[in-house]
């Protein structure tokens, strides 16, 4: 276990550190006292050259303190505008406190469009980049102002792989009000045990019991699971572990502390492009096919052909993002088409070479290729 910490904790030189709304905040509004220990702690860690990316909650819950409301609305509107009061806030507080040690930050809002978006992705890693070349520490939060439900991360957990993705860093840091990944549900086992490091992540998410989502929080463990997944499969380790416990970033970083739970990063990590169509994307409809086809494509590493393909669901565009499912609807694999849904359904169940006689032209033999397609 301490080898493990050593390789994949204590030596991370680009780390991203997640902070959850449990920890910013309460029912009475932003915690500025805890707010500024772990600024302190990031601050330490920032002089010992670690490049950091900070994605922090908060801004909703500081929004209902802010105008002394005492439930989160489920009104959109309201959600969002509670966001654009409480941001500001955050903000300062952020600034304020790294201020204090020396150090420039940057508020970076994005949402899941900006990283849907093949351009934007790129645009938004570049500035980070730079962001990070000047020695300047971005805050990134999601852009809960204009962001609709159709398209929102789902929470911060979530955000914070995908930011620890896009940056290709060392390590994700996801601090949350539990000490880290249990075998069962502390809150309401008391016998249940800290699990040191994770290796079987189907495992944990099965064990895991995903709290309901709180006033002030959208997540559980099970999403906090999912988001290292995502990173695990970038080749990215995450750490679990409990933001409300003293020196916890110092403890983590030094060797001085095991704290919270490691899990490892997968061995055979998905490419970068591989990885944005997986977990970057919404799929906007989609292919069944027959069962030859699945075989072709999950035991064989084929790419998708037309003659396969059995029914088409949805409205898309040569390009978008689909689910390929099995004849029973289960989901399998998830890829960029080469054709519209319109044209696959007029070339569907044929061989490629008579694309161009049904419809007068052939792009691509492919209706999916095996490089823009992802098992699950």
């Amino acid at each position: 276990m301490a080898e493990l910490r050593r390789k994949y904790v204590h030596r991370a030189k680009r780390v991203v550190v997640k902070i959850g709304s449990r920890i910013l905040s309460s029912e009475r509004g932003l915690h500025a006292r805890r707010i500024g220990r772990l600024v302190r702690e990031l601050a330490a860690l920032h002089d010992q050259e670690k490049k950091l990316v900070v994605v922090s909650s908060g801004a909703i819950a500081s929004g209902l303190s802010r105008l002394g409301l005492a439930r989160r609305p489920r009104d959109l509107p309201q959600e969002q505008a509670l966001a654009a009061v409480g941001q500001i806030r955050l903000m300062a507080l952020y600034e304020n406190s790294f201020g204090g040690y020396g150090k420039h930050v940057a508020q970076v809002l994005l949402t899941h469009e900006d990283l849907a978006n093949r351009k934007r992705y790129l645009n938004a890693k570049h500035t980070l980049k730079t962001l990070l070349d000047w020695n300047i520490i971005p805050i990134v939060n999601e852009n809960d102002t204009v962001a609709v439900e159709e398209v929102k991360f789902g929470d911060n957990d979530q955000l914070s792989a995908l930011v620890a993705t896009l940056m290709e860093m060392d390590l994700l840091v996801i601090l949350s009000d539990v000490d880290g990944v249990f075998d069962s549900d502390p809150r309401s086992n008391p016998d249940a045990r800290l699990m040191p490091v994770v290796t079987d992540l189907a495992a944990a998410k099965q064990v895991a019991q995903d709290t309901a989502p709180s006033e002030l929080g959208r997540g559980g463990m099970f999403s906090k699971l999912c988001a290292a997944e995502q990173a695990s499969q970038a080749g990215i380790p995450t750490v679990i572990a409990n933001g409300r416990e003293r020196e916890v970033l110092a403890g983590l970083f030094d060797g001085s502390r095991e704290s919270g739970t490691l899990v490892l990063p997968e061995e055979n990590r998905l490419t970068s492009r591989k990885h944005w169509i997986l977990y970057n994307l919404k799929p906007s409809g989609e292919v069944m096919v027959d069962n030859g086809a699945l075989a072709a494509v999950m035991a064989k590493g084929k790419s998708l052909l037309p003659s396969g393909v059995r029914e088409i669901k949805g409205s898309f565009g040569a390009g978008e993002c689909v689910s390929c499912v099995d004849d029973s609807g289960r989901e399998f694999a998830r890829g960029l088409v080469n054709y519209s849904a319109q044209e696959l359904r007029r070339i569907k169940g044929s061989h490629s070479g008579k694309i161009e006689s049904i419809l007068g032209y052939k792009a691509y033999d492919e209706i999916i290729h095996r490089d823009d397609l992802v098992l699950l």
